[in-house]
């Protein structure tokens, strides 16, 4: 496929995708309409429609267009699995939605309501994955039987190269043929002369042969340090060419980062990262913080007061508990929390430190004198937490991420790969709330924490936040 076709496909690709929005907009209105019976669908298709609605219209669709753009699906989608590209569609029409929601509340549109927005929603997400779903099945056919074929080198005759081969030919609709390998001479060549595979060429006759051969993608498998000057001169030649080089990210053998592409100033880097915390999924995370935090903020009032009260009744000292937590990147800053235990708690604590019943850093005492009969019930039922929504609403803290702990238990870490848990934002809750609480031991707290960093997503928080609630009314682990 030459440039300008590319360029062609992908332009219908966007008309079409775009199509499949206002189709999905106008059937959602359409039920709605038909779902209120105020008037029939022949009227409401026979009214005349304002400037201002095509005007809004049109602002919603550009909206659509760039979230569609921002989430990769104008990209090649050639190496990218179905789940992958299914995850991609999903967040756009998240997105979309909300965007449509904030369209409504500035331009007041009556009918962006919660009904029309998951109709529209689940409508959307439905013609949009069946049309992918469809396009990746037709090119797979097409790529099966010749065509729309892209032609692969690939540099270096380690295992990692010809694991990368052997999964490029098993998938024949993704559309590669694998003309062979380039390499010098080195032990491990007779190893590599038993799978099968050609070797083409050496480095000394790269230039030539990319003369002489189709090449469409060059692969680069070969150690950075100690190959960097054929790194270097091949990528210098794939450039000259026109041939894009692809380069396997796991340079330095990291096992749980992630690497990306970045521009500043005209010059371009290679960044590592932990976790998918970034652009449009954090946005979407930010924002449910900050709208389910005020909202439980308003719904729980009467039980704040109450507990405040109950605190100030039956106790001397302040309401609130305030003290200094390590957060995101190590950034210091203040809890809040109602107070549970007496005013001098954290000058008693050196006292009690023969007592700790928790293995590490952590001070856990399961019967601690020091805290008061309310702070006792406040504590068992999480009341005790319920002012950390200030926390989230200020973006200290998010409601799902790692518990935030004090400078005291950071103080007592002795891994690096523990101190990887502040490499997010802290939470109110988290996988370790919803498996035990007190009750695991510390490495394993650390564990959960550092699996909900690699595997987050917003479903995930989601089951969390679920899984909260009950772990909560029956007092699961707390202490």
């Amino acid at each position: 496929m030459t440039d300008e076709e590319r360029r062609l496909s992908i332009s219908l690709l966007k008309s079409f995708d775009l199509a499949l929005v206002v189709l999905s907009f106008g059937l959602a209105t359409a039920l709605i309409v038909h779902a209120e019976g105020k008037i029939s669908l022949d009227q409401f298709l026979s009214m005349r429609t304002k400037l201002s609605n095509f005007a809004i219209l049109a602002l919603a669709l550009l909206i659509c267009h760039l979230i569609l753009s921002v989430c990769g699906l104008y990209r090649s989608r050639r190496l990218s699995s179905k789940q992958a590209e299914i995850a991609d569609v999903l967040k756009a029409t998240t997105a979309s939605v909300m965007c449509f929601v904030a369209i409504g509340s500035i331009f007041s549109v009556g009918m962006i309501t919660l009904p029309f927005l998951g109709l529209f929603w689940a409508i959307s997400s439905a013609t949009l994955c069946t049309f992918r779903l469809s396009l990746r099945f037709a090119l797979a056919r097409i790529r099966i039987k010749g065509r729309n074929l892209r032609y692969m080198l690939i540099l270096g005759t380690n295992p990692r190269a010809v694991d990368f081969a052997r999964r490029i030919c098993a998938s024949r609709e993704r559309g590669y043929r694998l003309l062979g390998f380039v390499d010098d001479e080195w032990p491990g060549l007779e190893r590599f002369k038993t799978s099968g595979f050609p070797l083409v060429s050496d480095y000394a006759g790269l230039a030539e042969f990319l003369r002489r051969n189709v090449v469409d993608e060059v692969a680069s498998y070969l150690p950075l340090g100690s190959f960097y000057r054929h790194s270097s001169e091949v990528a210098s030649l794939c450039e000259q060419h026109g041939i894009l080089m692809r380069f396997n990210s796991d340079i330095f053998g990291l096992k749980s980062a992630r690497w990306r592409a970045e521009e500043f100033d005209g010059e371009h880097f290679i960044a590592t990262h932990t976790g998918a915390w970034e652009g449009l999924p954090l946005l979407v995370k930010r924002c449910l913080d900050i709208t389910i935090s005020a909202l439980l903020l308003l719904l729980l009032t009467p039980v704040l007061i109450g507990a405040a009260l109950a605190i100030k009744l039956t106790s001397a000292g302040p309401i609130f508990f305030m003290q200094e937590r390590i957060g995101l990147s190590k950034r210091r800053f203040r809890i809040y929390k109602f107070r549970t235990m007496v005013p001098n708690a954290e000058k008693l604590m050196a006292k009690l430190e023969a007592r700790n019943e928790a293995r590490g850093p952590v001070f856990k005492i399961r019967n601690d004198p020091r805290i008061t009969p309310i702070g006792r019930f406040l504590r068992r039922s999480s009341i005790d937490e319920l002012p950390q929504l200030l926390n989230v609403l200020k973006g200290d803290m998010s409601l799902v991420g790692p518990r935030p702990l004090p400078v005291r238990d950071y103080e007592g870490f002795n891994k690096d790969w523990q101190r990887r848990r502040f490499s997010v934002k802290p939470g109110i809750t988290c996988l370790w709330q919803v498996n035990g609480r007190s009750g695991i031991s510390f490495d394993q707290w650390m564990l959960l924490d550092l699996q909900y960093m690699d595997e987050w997503s917003l479903w995930l928080d989601f089951k969390i936040l679920a899984k909260t609630v009950p772990a909560v009314l029956k007092g699961e682990g707390a202490a």
